[in-house]
């Protein structure tokens, strides 16, 4: 891990760290699993960004001004976001057109978490397809 990203996580509540630590883990697992190439690790916005060719960056945050949750943050002028609410309204938590919010005392499933990295990672190959090729 870059030193600035690590920093960067050592900002984070214990808590939160835990949980975006195994966000990003996910992503490395999800770049290998599809052979989606090498994952970029850096930060941008002061937040830790993680990003592959075919696909549209994530973004990973937490804030001390709502310390019970954190936010998978994705680019605003993708599908993904709709993409999600459309296909996980019932369970997943949203801000706006560019973020999943995880309440740490109520996440979703791993499941549906990976779904949606997978697609924001494979965004560029599915961009095309109604509803992401969901």
């Amino acid at each position: 891990m870059p030193p600035k990203v690590e920093e960067a996580f050592e900002l984070f509540s214990e808590e939160a760290q835990t949980l975006l630590l195994e966000m990003r883990q996910c992503i490395f697992d999800i770049a290998t699993r599809h052979d989606l190439g090498p994952v970029s690790e850096e930060l941008k916005w002061g937040q830790p960004s993680y990003s592959v060719k075919s696909g549209s960056p994530v973004r990973l945050d937490w804030s001390d001004r709502s310390p019970g949750q954190c936010q998978l943050l994705f680019h605003c002028q993708t599908r993904l976001v709709e993409t999600f609410r459309e296909i996980y309204s019932d369970c997943l938590n949203f801000e706006g057109n560019r973020a999943i919010v995880l309440k740490m005392d109520a996440l979703p499933s791993h499941t549906v978490v990976t779904h949606c990295l997978e697609l924001a990672l494979t965004y560029k190959r599915v961009k095309h397809l109604p509803l992401l090729g969901v």
